[in-house]
């Protein structure tokens, strides 16, 4: 595992915030991009999109590109693959090594021991938190970012 000392770590709750031009709206469960977001986030708003339906399952996404659940990373490696921005899948904490460190404009990765999630424009892709643990969802709910390590994919 990497050292989170090196890394930079989230001091802020996760929140959404809608602006016009520079966030995702979320509609009845769907995202849409801005029209103006580059290409590889409309891609990664998309493949999030197709994801809503399903179930979290313990290593869904790993062994299968298209499968019949996802866990925390199997969603995170799909909506990444599916935007052009990883080959492959990683488990969770393979995140701590992947792209640049920090917060990026578009594309942030949250990592913790055990857990990964995303924001793409601003809205939160995660597999569960609190009493919410249903699978791969679209949020707008703050939830804390504290102890998360950031990373982005380069230029996003």
């Amino acid at each position: 595992m990497v050292s989170c000392s090196s890394q930079v770590k989230a001091r802020k709750p996760v929140s959404y915030r809608f602006e016009h031009g520079r966030t995702a709206l979320l509609k009845d469960g769907i995202a849409y991009a801005p029209k103006r977001a580059p290409a590889a986030v409309k891609r990664a708003i998309a493949a999030g999109n197709r994801l809503q339906s399903k179930p979290y399952k313990w290593g869904g996404g790993h062994a299968r590109h298209n499968d019949s659940g996802y866990d925390c990373s199997g969603t995170v490696s799909y909506v990444l693959r599916e935007s052009g921005l990883l080959k492959g899948s990683m488990p969770s904490s393979g995140y701590f090594r992947y792209g640049k460190k920090g917060e990026g404009d578009w594309i942030t990765i949250y990592i913790r021991s055990g857990h990964v999630f995303m924001t793409i424009a601003g809205l939160r892709l995660d597999t569960g938190w609190g009493a919410d643990r249903s699978g791969p969802r679209w949020h707008t709910r703050t939830r804390p970012g504290r102890g998360h390590v950031m990373r982005h994919p380069p230029g996003l």
